[in-house]
C-alpha cells in the first residue's frame, strides 16, 4: 500500500504526495535550517519522524474524504521517546517529542494539570494504529544529538532555560520545513502561489553598504555643533563593528542620530562577522513605518519586510482538531512571516513574544533570528514584569545561537552586570556590557545634548493645560491613555484653539504618518501647531517644538519626551521646558505599570540638578529594579522550565506563552478600509491561491488595534465582518461602518 502525506481533488491519486517523498524531503529542509544553529541532526531526525502518524489507515481514509479525527502527532513523539528512552540523547529527545507533538496544535507543556501535555497524549497512546514496517523508514539513529553549548550553566535554572530555548529552535526548523514543502508540493499543482523569494543578507551587502555610504556622503560636511557630534557618534559605531559578537550597548542622547548609527553598526558588523541578517526591534507598531521608510529610502524598496503583531490566526484546542479539522492546503492560506528577509522592522512585542510562543505561526521564524545582528531601540521600555526572561533569551541568543544584539536607548537600563551583581550576587537582569558600548564617552554627549529644563508642577485639570497651550502657538503635550488623549483634545476644540492635532493609536499608521508629516511642516513654517499625544510620539519621532507638557511617569518616559522639545538646539536652554504634571480627574489616572514607575521617580527626583545626566539614569533603573524584586521581574515565568537529573527537562511551553504577553489582553486588528489601497489589498482576500501574508502585508498600514471585547462587540452589532471566512477564518476584520473612523481622532469605538 502507498501512503500519502498529502491529496489533491484527483481521484486516482495519480498526482498525490507519497508519505516518503514529504517526510524526506522535510529531513532534508530542517537539516537545512539547523545547521547555522548547530543543532541539524536533531532536527534532521525530529523532521524524519514528524508524520509517521500518517501511516495510519484512518489518516489515510480522512485523504480520501473521512470526517474521522485522527491525531497523527502524537505517534512520531511516542516513537522518538521509545527509540532515546536509554540512550545519552534523552534529555533532547524530550524536546525533540514535543517540537513533534506540537507541530500542528503547537507546543504542548511536557506535564501540566492543562488538557493535552505531551505525557497525558503518550498516556495510553498504541502504536498498533499504524501499519507494519514503518519504523523501518527511519533513519539511521544519530550517535550524537546535543549541540556543543556550554552545558555547564551557573545554576539549574539557566539550565532549563537553556533547553526550553533549544526545544524552540528544534521546533521552529521542523515546522517552517514542514511548511515550506508542503507549500511548495500545492504550489506545482496550481493550489497556491508563491508568495516571494527573499535574497541573503550575503548577497545585499554590497549594495546595501554602497547605499549607505552614499546616504551619509549627501549631508555633507557637518555645519552645526550638534551635526558634528552625530557624526562623531556614527563613525565610532562603525569603527567598533569590527568587535566580536555578543552584546552591545548604543547609549545615545536622543537627537544623536541613533538610527543612523546602529544602521550602519549593523551593516558593518554583518560583513566582518557574516551575519546573515539585520533585525530591527522597535517598540510601538506606530513608528515601525516610519524606520522602515528610513531604511527602504537608503536600502531598497523591496528588501525591507515591516512585519507587526497584527494580523494571525491559528486552530487551538484539541490536537485531532489541529491536526485533522483544516486541510493542509487551507493552512497554507493562513501562513505569517518566516523572517527569511535580509533586513526586518519589527515590534518589540512581535520579536519577543515569538521567542517564548508556542503557536506554530509564531515559532516558524524562531531559526531565521539566529545569526542575526538585532538592533533593540528604545529598550528602556521592555516591560518591567517581563524583563529577567527576557534579558535571559536576551543573553542565550548571543550565548549559543550567533547574534549580536545592540540595546540603543537614549536612557540606558541599568543591565551592566558589574552594577547590578553589587546589588545582588547572580542578579537576574545581569548581563556582561564591560567594554562593550558603541558610542564615543556618552557622559560627555549627554552633556553636550542637554536641550532644555524640567520643571514639576503639581496637579493640573484639562481645562488649565487647555489654557497653557493657548499661551504657546506650537506645543506639545503627551499623556498616558488613548482616553486622556481623546477628552483633552475634545476640551481643546471646545475652546477653539488653533492649529489642534491629535496623534493615537486610535489612527492606523498610515493616516498618522501623513498627520506627522503636517506636523512637520507646520512647525517648520512657523504656523501654530498645538500637539495632544499618547506616549507614541516619544519612541523614534523626529519633531521638534519649543515647549512640552507631560502626564508624570518614569524618568526614561519623561526623558523621551524632552527629546521632542529644542531637538535642533536652535533656541534658547531655559526658554525650552518641559512640566511634568499629575492629571486631576481620576479617569486619567496612570495604569499600574507606569504608576509604580512613578514612584520610583518621586523617591530620587531631589537628588539630581541634572534628571537626565548618565548618573541620574543610572540611579533611577538601579531603583526601579531594587523595588520590583525578582517576582516582579518575571521569575514566575523562569520557574517554568525545569530540569532535574532524574526527570530531564519538564518546559511548559504553552504555559509559559500564556505568561509572557507584552499586553495584558492582547490586542485585535481591525483593518480601516477607507484608502484604495486598502481596498485593493481586500480584493485579493477573495483569491484562494493568495497566501494571506502577503496580504497582510500589505494591509498593515491600515490597522487599528483594540481590544478583544471591544472587537468581539463592534462585530456583534454589525459594525465589523471578517472578510472571506471561508477562505482567511477569522484573520482579516474589516471596518464597516465608515462614520466610526474620524478623520481628526481616528476609530471611536
Amino acid at each position: 500500500m502507498i501512503f500519502y502525506a498529502h491529496s489533491t481533488q484527483t481521484t486516482d491519486c495519480s498526482d498525490w504526495e507519497p508519505l516518503c517523498d514529504h517526510l524526506s524531503a522535510v529531513e532534508r529542509r530542517a537539516r537545512e535550517f539547523a545547521a547555522p544553529l548547530k543543532i541539524a541532526e536533531a532536527a534532521a531526525f525530529s523532521a524524519a519522524a514528524h508524520d509517521v502518524g500518517k501511516f495510519s489507515p484512518i489518516f489515510q481514509a480522512r485523504l480520501q474524504g473521512s470526517g474521522e479525527q485522527v491525531d497523527h502527532s502524537t505517534a512520531g513523539a511516542k516513537a522518538i521517546l521509545d527509540l532515546f528512552a536509554h540512550a545519552p540523547n534523552h534529555w533532547i529527545a524530550w524536546l525533540m517529542a514535543q517540537a513533534i507533538a506540537g507541530h500542528h496544535a503547537g507546543l504542548p507543556d511536557r506535564a501540566s494539570h492543562q488538557p493535552g501535555s505531551l505525557e497525558e497524549r503518550l498516556d495510553g497512546f498504541a502504536m498498533e494504529a499504524l501499519a507494519p514496517g514503518w519504523a523501518d523508514l527511519l533513519p539511521d539513529t544519530p550517535s550524537e544529538l546535543m549541540p556543543p553549548f556550554d552545558w555547564r550553566a551557573p545554576d539549574w535554572p539557566r539550565r532549563a532555560f537553556r533547553f526550553a530555548m533549544l526545544g524552540r529552535m528544534l521546533f521552529s526548523c521542523l515546522v517552517d520545513a514542514d511548511f515550506k514543502e508542503t507549500e511548495l508540493f500545492y504550489q506545482k499543482t496550481g493550489d497556491v502561489a508563491k508568495d516571494r523569494d527573499w535574497p541573503s543578507l550575503a548577497e545585499c551587502l554590497p549594495t546595501f553598504l554602497a547605499a549607505f555610504e552614499e546616504r551619509i556622503a549627501a549631508f555633507g560636511e557637518p555645519q552645526s555643533e550638534i551635526g558634528r557630534l552625530r557624526a562623531e557618534i556614527l563613525a565610532t559605531a562603525r569603527a567598533r563593528a569590527a568587535m566580536p559578537p555578543g552584546l552591545f550597548t548604543l547609549n545615545v542622547p536622543t537627537g544623536g542620530g541613533k538610527t543612523l548609527a546602529s544602521l550602519g553598526f549593523a551593516l558593518d558588523h554583518a560583513k566582518h562577522h557574516g551575519h546573515r541578517r539585520i533585525i530591527f526591534g522597535i517598540p510601538f507598531t506606530s513608528i515601525i513605518d516610519q524606520t522602515a521608510a528610513i531604511f527602504r529610502a537608503i536600502l531598497g524598496d523591496d528588501l525591507v519586510l515591516e512585519h507587526h503583531s497584527a494580523v494571525e490566526d491559528e486552530e487551538t484546542g484539541h490536537v485531532g482538531a489541529a491536526d485533522s479539522t483544516r486541510s493542509m492546503k487551507a493552512k497554507m492560506r493562513f501562513a505569517m512571516e518566516d523572517w527569511a528577509a535580509p533586513i526586518i522592522v519589527t515590534t518589540h512585542v512581535q520579536l519577543f513574544e515569538s521567542l517564548f510562543a508556542a503557536r506554530t505561526s509564531r515559532c516558524r521564524k524562531l531559526h531565521n533570528i539566529a545569526g542575526s545582528v538585532v538592533v533593540l531601540d528604545e529598550a528602556q521600555v521592555l516591560p518591567k514584569k517581563l524583563l529577567a526572561p527576557t534579558v535571559w533569551a536576551i543573553d542565550e541568543l548571543c550565548r549559543n545561537y550567533g547574534c549580536s544584539i545592540v540595546l540603543c536607548t537614549a536612557t540606558q537600563p541599568a543591565f551592566d552586570a558589574r552594577k547590578l551583581n553589587a546589588l545582588k550576587p547572580n542578579h537576574l537582569l545581569a548581563l556582561d556590557l564591560d567594554g562593550r558600548e558603541l558610542a564615543p564617552d556618552p557622559p560627555r554627549l549627554h552633556k553636550a545634548f542637554e536641550r532644555g529644563r524640567l520643571v514639576f508642577a503639581d496637579e493640573m485639570s484639562d481645562e488649565a493645560l487647555v489654557e497653557a497651550l493657548k499661551e504657546h502657538p506650537q506645543a506639545l503635550v503627551i499623556v498616558n491613555s488613548r482616553r486622556h488623549a481623546l477628552d483633552l483634545y475634545r476640551a481643546a476644540q471646545a475652546e477653539e484653539v488653533d492649529g489642534l492635532v491629535h496623534l493615537t493609536t486610535r489612527q492606523y499608521a498610515a493616516h498618522r504618518r501623513r498627520i506627522l508629516t503636517n506636523v512637520k511642516k507646520r512647525l517648520k513654517d512657523g504656523r501654530p501647531c498645538r500637539l495632544i499625544a499618547t506616549s507614541l510620539i516619544e519612541a523614534g519621532v523626529d519633531v521638534d517644538f519649543p515647549v512640552a507638557w507631560r502626564a508624570e511617569a518614569g524618568l526614561d518616559q519623561i526623558a523621551q519626551a524632552a527629546g521632542r522639545v529644542n531637538r535642533e538646539m536652535r533656541r534658547p536652554v531655559d526658554e525650552s521646558v518641559v512640566t511634568v504634571f499629575r492629571p486631576s480627574d481620576p479617569d486619567h489616572a496612570p495604569p499600574a505599570e507606569i504608576k509604580s514607575l512613578i514612584g520610583s521617580m518621586e523617591r530620587m527626583k531631589d537628588l539630581f540638578e541634572n534628571h537626565f545626566a548618565p548618573e541620574a539614569i543610572e540611579r533611577y533603573f538601579h531603583e526601579v529594579y531594587w523595588q520590583a524584586g525578582e517576582e516582579r521581574l518575571g521569575k514566575p515565568i523562569l520557574d517554568l522550565s525545569q530540569c532535574s537529573q532524574s526527570y530531564g527537562p519538564d518546559i511548559a511551553y504553552r504555559t509559559i506563552a500564556e505568561h509572557y504577553r507584552m499586553i495584558e489582553d492582547g490586542m485585535a486588528p481591525v483593518i480601516v478600509a477607507g484608502e484604495k489601497r486598502a481596498q485593493q489589498a481586500i480584493a485579493k482576500l477573495g483569491v484562494p491561491t493568495i497566501p494571506s501574508g502577503a496580504i497582510a502585508r500589505e494591509l498593515q498600514p491600515y490597522i487599528v488595534s483594540v481590544p478583544p471585547r471591544a472587537r468581539a462587540l463592534l462585530k456583534k452589532n454589525g459594525h465589523i465582518a471578517f472578510a472571506h471566512p471561508d477562505l482567511r477564518g477569522d484573520q482579516f476584520a474589516i471596518l464597516k461602518t465608515d462614520t466610526l473612523y474620524e478623520e481628526d481622532v481616528g476609530l471611536l469605538w
